[in-house]
C-alpha cells in the first residue's frame, strides 16, 4: 500500500533514488551564486552574511480565527521560534523577508506582546528588510525594520512575486514536491530552481503549500526546474518531471 508522508513523518534519508545535495543543508545555485539551502526552508548567501526567508504568513491563525474559523492560535510563535533557530545557525547580518510575512494587513497589530519582543530581538544588531506581497501590502512600522517592494544586488532580485526573470529569487507560489520513494509517497516543501532564478519554500507554521507541477511553475520555469525537497537534515534533488501530481 503507498501512502503519503507528510512533512513531518521523516526525512527519506534512506532512499538511494534521492540525491543528497554537498554542503550543509544544501548548496542551492542562483545565478552563478551558492547558497545555503537552510532544510528548514531558508536561504543563507554567506558572502553576504544574508538570510532570505519566505511566506511566514504571521497572525494567519488569528486571521482565520476573525471569520469564525478557529485554528490553534500558535502558529506566530511557532514560525518565530523556527526563524530563531535558523539565525542562530547562520549569524546573518541581515534579514529579508520576501512578503506575506503577515497573513493579512492587520496581523502586526494581532502581534501578542510576547511575540512582538521576539521579533523586536531578532531584529537586534542586523538589517531586517520586509518586501511587501499581495497579503501584506501596507508597511507598519510596528513590526521595525525597513520595507521594499523589490532588492537588488548585484545579479540578484529578491521579490514576492516571480516573473521569471533572470536572477530573481521570489516566493508567493508555496512550492511543495511529491515524489515516490521505494513504494511510498513523500511530499515536502521544496525550494524550486532552475540555475537562473528560485522560487522559496514558505516558512510560515500554517502556510500551505502548492504542489511543483501545477502550471505556475511551468510558466515561472519554461525549460524545466529542479525541486531541491527539505529533509530532516539534507536536501534531496529531483527534477520537477520526476515528481508527482497531487
Amino acid at each position: 500500500m503507498r501512502r503519503d508522508v507528510a512533512e513531518g513523518d521523516g526525512d527519506g534519508g534512506s532512499t538511494q533514488a534521492a540525491a543528497p545535495a554537498a554542503g550543509p543543508g544544501g548548496i542551492v545555485t542562483v545565478a552563478g551564486i551558492d547558497f545555503v539551502g537552510d532544510t528548514a526552508g531558508a536561504l543563507f548567501w554567506a558572502e553576504e552574511r544574508l538570510l532570505l526567508v519566505a511566506d511566514l504568513h504571521l497572525e494567519k491563525g488569528s486571521s482565520f480565527a476573525r471569520r469564525g474559523m478557529m485554528l490553534p492560535p500558535y502558529d506566530t510563535a511557532a514560525t518565530l521560534a523556527r526563524l530563531d533557530a535558523v539565525i542562530a545557525r547562520h549569524a546573518p547580518r541581515s534579514v529579508v523577508a520576501l512578503g506575506d510575512s503577515f497573513h493579512d494587513g492587520h496581523g502586526p497589530s494581532r502581534l501578542t506582546a510576547q511575540d512582538q519582543a521576539v521579533l523586536a530581538a531578532l531584529q537586534r544588531g542586523r538589517d531586517w528588510i520586509w518586501i511587501t506581497g499581495n497579503h501584506d501590502p501596507e508597511p507598519s512600522a510596528a513590526v521595525g525594520g525597513m520595507f521594499a517592494d523589490c532588492l537588488a544586488i548585484g545579479p540578484l532580485t529578491f521579490r514576492h512575486l516571480p516573473t521569471g526573470g533572470d536572477g530573481e529569487i521570489a516566493g508567493h507560489l508555496h512550492p511543495v514536491a511529491r515524489v515516490s520513494v521505494r513504494g511510498r509517497a513523500i511530499r515536502r516543501r521544496c525550494f524550486a530552481g532552475d540555475g537562473r532564478a528560485l522560487v522559496m519554500p514558505a516558512f510560515g507554521a500554517y502556510a500551505g503549500g502548492l504542489n511543483v507541477r501545477h502550471a505556475a511553475f511551468a510558466a515561472a520555469f519554461v525549460n524545466g526546474f529542479t525541486a531541491h525537497m527539505l529533509g530532516a537534515r539534507r536536501l534531496y534533488a529531483f527534477a520537477a518531471r520526476h515528481c508527482l501530481p497531487d
